[in-house]
C-alpha cells in the first residue's frame, strides 16, 4: 500500500480527534451550565422561603416598622412566578406574565406546572390554618437551562457550515488543479507530437524504413489519443449520442490486444444499439482505467466481464473481474485523488474516472460488489438524456 494511503488515514485520525474535542467542549459547557442552574435554583428557593416568611410575618405582627419591612421583602420578588393557595383555592399570584389575560383556567395550568417542578412551601398562618406557596423557575433560570442546547446547536451548525464551505473551496481548488494540469499536459505533449507525426510521414516515404515506421506510427497515434484525452479533461467535453455497445466493444478490442494472453474479456448486452450522450474518448478512458486495475488485481490472469443493462432512463455498465477484491478498509478511499494501493501508482486513474462520469456525464460510478478473493464489480450509470 502506498504512502498516499496514509494521507487519508491521517485525515480520518484528525477528524476523529476534532470530533472528540468538540464533544469535550460540549460536555464541559453542559457541566458548567448545570452547576450555574443548580446554584440559581437554590438561590430562587431561598428567596421564595424568605417571601413565605414575610407573608407569615404580615399576618402575625403588629409593629408598623416590621410590617413595612415584610411588604418590602414581598415586593422585592419581581421575577419568580408564584401562586399562593389554601384549602379553598388560589388566593394570590405574582409574576406570571401571561400573553393574554389571566383566567381561572390559566391559573390552574400554571399551578399544575409548579406542582411538578417544586415542592410547596408551607406557611402556618394560624394554629388550624395553613397556606401553601407554589413557585416555578424564573424566566432567567428557564433560559439558562436551555442555553447549553442552543449553544451546542449553534456550535455544530457553525461547524457544519464551515465544513461545507471548506469542502466546497477544496473541491474548487482541486478542479482548478485538474483543469490546469490537464491543459498543461495536453500542451506539452502536443508540441513534440506534431513534430513526431511530421517525421513519421517523412520516413514512410522511404522504403528502407517503411516497416519500422508502421510501429512508430502506432505509438504516435497512442500519444495523440492521450493528448486528446487530456485536452478534453481540461475543458467541458461535447457529448454526442453514440451507441454505447459500440464504444464498449471498441474498448474491449483495444484492451484485449494489449493485455496478457491469460486475461480473457467478454462483453454482453441486452440491446445491440443503445444511444447515450457521451464523450467516446473519455468513456473509453474510464473503461481502460477500471480494466487495467482489474488486470493488476488478477495478477495478469483471469476474466473481465462487461455487461450493459439498458434501463428506462439510464444505462448501466457492470465491469466484473476475478481478482483479489477490494479491502473493506480502503473501499471509501479508492476514488480519492492520490490514493493508490500499488507501490508505483499515482492514484489518478479512478479519481479521473469519477470526475469524467459524475461531473462531465452527470452519471455515477461506484463499487457495486466486492469480496476478498472473489473479485470486484464496478458499476457505471449513464443518463440517456444530458
Amino acid at each position: 500500500m502506498s504512502y498516499r494511503m496514509n494521507i487519508y488515514n491521517r485525515k480520518k485520525t484528525w477528524k476523529f480527534w476534532l470530533l472528540i474535542f468538540a464533544i469535550i467542549i460540549g460536555v464541559c459547557s453542559l457541566f458548567v451550565t448545570n452547576s450555574l442552574v443548580k446554584s440559581l435554583a437554590y438561590e430562587e428557593k431561598k428567596k421564595i422561603e424568605i417571601w413565605a416568611y414575610a407573608t407569615n410575618q404580615m399576618v402575625n405582627i403588629s409593629d408598623e416598622g416590621n410590617f413595612s419591612l415584610a411588604i418590602k421583602v414581598m415586593e422585592s420578588n419581581e421575577n419568580i412566578p408564584i401562586i399562593l393557595v389554601d384549602s379553598t383555592g388560589i388566593l394570590n399570584h405574582r409574576n406570571l406574565n401571561p400573553i393574554n389575560e389571566i383566567t381561572d383556567e390559566y391559573l390552574k395550568k400554571q399551578l399544575a406546572i409548579m406542582k411538578e417542578q417544586n415542592e410547596p412551601i408551607e406557611i402556618q398562618v394560624f394554629e388550624n390554618y395553613k397556606q401553601f406557596l407554589y413557585y416555578k423557575d424564573s424566566i432567567l433560570l428557564t433560559r439558562l437551562r436551555y442555553y447549553p442546547i442552543f449553544q451546542l446547536g449553534l456550535i455544530f451548525l457553525f461547524m457544519f457550515i464551515a465544513y461545507l464551505a471548506f469542502s466546497s473551496s477544496r473541491k474548487a481548488e482541486q478542479n482548478q488543479v485538474w483543469v490546469g494540469m490537464a491543459k498543461e499536459t495536453a500542451h506539452q505533449l502536443g508540441t513534440p507530437l506534431s513534430s513526431l507525426m511530421a517525421w513519421v510521414e517523412l520516413l514512410k516515404s522511404k522504403k528502407e524504413t517503411k516497416d519500422m515506421v508502421l510501429d512508430m506510427e502506432k505509438d504516435v497515434l497512442r500519444l495523440e489519443t492521450i493528448t486528446d484525452r487530456f485536452s478534453k479533461i481540461g475543458s467541458q467535453p461535447t457529448l454526442k449520442n453514440i451507441n454505447i455497445v459500440s464504444v464498449v466493444e471498441k474498448a474491449k478490442t483495444y484492451l484485449q490486444s494489449r493485455f496478457p494472453d491469460k486475461v480473457k474479456m467478454e462483453v454482453s448486452f441486452e440491446k445491440a444499439k443503445t444511444l447515450v450522450p457521451v464523450s467516446q474518448v473519455l468513456l473509453h478512458w474510464v473503461i481502460e482505467n477500471i480494466c487495467k486495475n482489474a488486470v493488476d488485481a488478477m495478477k495478469g490472469e483471469g476474466e473481465i466481464s462487461i455487461h450493459i443493462l439498458d434501463e428506462e432512463s439510464n444505462v448501466k455498465i457492470h465491469i466484473q473481474d476475478t481478482g483479489k477484491g477490494i479491502e473493506s478498509n480502503i473501499l471509501d478511499s479508492i476514488f480519492k485523488p492520490g490514493f493508490s494501493s500499488k507501490k508505483r501508482g499515482w492514484g489518478l486513474g479512478l479519481s479521473l474516472s469519477k470526475r469524467i462520469i459524475e461531473e462531465y456525464h452527470k452519471g455515477k460510478i461506484f463499487v457495486k460488489e466486492t469480496a476478498e478473493g472473489e473479485g470486484a464489480t464496478f458499476c457505471i450509470i449513464l443518463p440517456k438524456k444530458s
